[in-house]
């Protein structure tokens, strides 16, 4: 199918055509990472602007890369060097670059909705890059591809993701992603980090790291998120660690032989993961990132050469 939309906010929106149609085409452009120049004419004369108000590593670095590996010219902005910081507030910042005309804008942000408040009011192409514990779309995505590169497919597949499931926007853009594209999702946590209607969202949830992780093919760990906790849901970081630290004794005594293990980033080594599982052949962490790459370029491509006006 051919791509329509002017932006990509949520992987909620999204139908499975279209998630594949997303997959297949990072897929196809994968091959460029391996050539000895790393550059083709795709995006010529196309600008894209990172407008990020949240801290990044990963998706920061591999949109640009993407952006310049398709030969956009790319800008990075970062809210503490701008008129952010005099006072100028989001939407009006948003408003002065899309004056000067690019065609997309990747924007994170820390509030749920951001990258739709863009998306409504601006003329070019916006992509969430993540708004607050809302979604996370091409983190979702290149999961997927992931997933698909390993397993062959997705359908009757089984996932288990583990960990801060109420303040992860990773969580929520890959159930989604995942429930569509026919595999079965188990959320696993202290109860403190479990959202009450999670399974509204046709998930299973398990309060025992050892009942999630039990003959699945997919183990997603989450990092805790500080950042957004308030105090006290969790007791201390050495009694989450000995419940639900996955290490290499429980992955061995209770997962598949052949269980991809996961993470979004960053890996907080010895709390949700110990090294030995992080950097362990059942590990498939750097893939996801090499991945992000291909699936960033996909998305670029998609958006700043659509015809289509439909907002997503």
């Amino acid at each position: 199918m051919g791509w329509t939309r002017k932006d990509l906010l949520a992987m909620r929106d999204l139908d499975a055509p279209e998630i594949l149609a997303l997959i297949d085409t990072a897929a196809g452009l994968q091959e460029i990472a391996s050539r000895e120049i790393k550059k083709v004419p795709t995006l010529r004369g196309k600008t894209v602007v990172n407008l990020f108000y949240e801290n990044s590593t990963r998706t920061r670095t591999s949109f640009e890369i993407a952006g310049k590996w398709l030969s956009a010219d790319v800008i990075n902005f970062s809210a503490s060097g701008s008129s952010a910081t005099k006072g100028e507030s989001f939407i009006d910042t948003a408003k002065n670059i899309a004056a000067m005309s690019p065609d997309v804008v990747v924007v994170r942000h820390s509030s749920p909705g951001a990258a739709a408040l863009l998306a409504r009011d601006l003329p070019c192409s916006i992509v969430n890059a993540g708004d607050g514990a809302h979604e996370h779309p091409t983190q979702a995505l290149l999961d997927l591809l992931t997933i698909r590169e390993h397993k062959g497919g997705f359908e009757g597949l089984s996932v288990a993701i583990v960990g801060d499931i109420a303040h992860s926007r990773v969580a929520r853009s890959n159930i989604h992603g995942m429930r569509k594209l026919g595999m079965t999702v188990t959320v696993a946590g202290p109860p403190t980090v479990i959202p009450p209607f999670i399974q509204e969202m046709g998930v299973k949830v398990a309060y025992r790291l050892e009942d999630a992780i039990r003959d699945v093919d997919v183990i997603m760990m989450l990092r805790l998120q500080h950042e957004r906790m308030t105090n006290g849901l969790i007791p201390s970081l050495r009694e989450y660690s000995r419940y639900w630290g996955l290490t290499l004794d429980k992955l061995r005594a209770q997962a598949r032989p052949d269980v991809l293990i996961m993470h979004p980033g960053p890996v907080n080594r010895g709390i949700e993961l110990s090294p030995e599982v992080a950097d362990g052949p059942y590990s498939v962490i750097l893939d996801q990132v090499a991945k992000g790459v291909a699936v960033r370029m996909g998305v670029l491509f998609l958006l700043a050469g659509s015809k289509g006006s439909e907002r997503a």
